[in-house]
C-alpha cells in the first residue's frame, strides 16, 4: 500500500471574494479544495494557466461608441443638440421635423 499525504497551500484572499466564490462553487456541487485541485491538474496537463490571463480591453466598436457619447454629451451641454424627457417626446420631435 502506498502512503499518500496531502500538502497544504495557504492563500490570502479577500474575504468577500472567498464567500462569493464558495457560494458559487456550492451551487456547482464543488468546494474550494476541489476547484484548486482541478485547476492544478489542468496546469500540469496543459503546462499553462487553464484560462485566459490578459489585460482588459474594449472593442473598437465600443471605443467608437464611447467617443460618440462624449461628443453628444458635449454638444447637448453647448445647446447644439436637443434633449428629451421620454421616448414619446423624442418621437413627437422626430415626426414634427
Amino acid at each position: 500500500m502506498t502512503n499518500i499525504s496531502n500538502s497544504v497551500i495557504n492563500v490570502h484572499v479577500d474575504p468577500k471574494d472567498k464567500i462569493e466564490a464558495t457560494n458559487i462553487l456550492k451551487e456547482l456541487g464543488l468546494n474550494m479544495t476541489t476547484l484548486i485541485n482541478m485547476t492544478l491538474k489542468q496546469v500540469i496537463k496543459k503546462k499553462a494557466v487553464p484560462f485566459e490571463v490578459s489585460l482588459p480591453t474594449i472593442s473598437n466598436d465600443l471605443e467608437e461608441a464611447l467617443k460618440e457619447t462624449i461628443t453628444i454629451e458635449k454638444e447637448y451641454k453647448e445647446g447644439k443638440r436637443k434633449g428629451y424627457n421620454n421616448a414619446n417626446e423624442m418621437l413627437r420631435s422626430i415626426l414634427d421635423d
